[in-house]
């Protein structure tokens, strides 16, 4: 049974965001201040990731224990009222996630995932964002275009094979 009554229970679940929670806030905040520029929240990509590096071809989500349901995570137990709608409504965010997963492994993207108790009563993001830029520093590698000189290299070596 609920400790509260329908109507504080539903005041309550109203005033939860999807977007601009307080993690994704420090995380964003934490990255900007290392000097990564992103977008946030694209509706053309995939489950609308929070943080969005097209550069890197890297997206972050920050997923909430509960909404997500963390294995193991103390935040993601299911409600003791409603328990068939709940696990429903979970069930189907997994599901979703999944294939938002494959999505990107087809379009040759990176996802990186954290969990909201990774950021929440942490005091020191430090090693969070230093796990992510070095993600994205090899995503960034893995995608580099040849320059100029590297294209006219094989060109060359290419023309001088013929010509032997």
């Amino acid at each position: 049974m609920d400790i509260w009554s329908k109507e504080k229970r539903s005041e309550v679940m109203s005033k939860i965001h999807s977007k601009d929670t307080k993690p994704e806030i420090e995380v964003r905040k934490a990255l900007y201040a290392r000097g990564y520029r992103y977008r946030i929240h694209c509706s053309n990509l995939p489950g609308k990731p929070d943080i969005v590096f097209r550069k890197s071809k890297t997206v972050i989500f920050i997923n909430g224990c509960f909404w997500h349901h963390h294995e193991g995570c103390k935040y993601a137990s299911i409600p003791k009222s409603n328990t068939e709608f709940w696990q429903n409504k979970i069930t189907h965010n997994q599901m979703r996630d999944k294939e938002n997963l494959l999505k990107y492994a087809q379009m040759g993207w990176n996802v990186i995932t954290i969990w909201e108790c990774e950021v929440r009563h942490v005091h020191d993001l430090t090693p969070l964002i230093d796990h992510i830029t070095a993600q994205l520093q090899q995503q960034a590698l893995s995608i580099q275009p040849k320059s100029k000189y590297d294209q006219a290299e094989q060109q060359v070596g290419i023309a001088a094979e013929k010509g032997g």
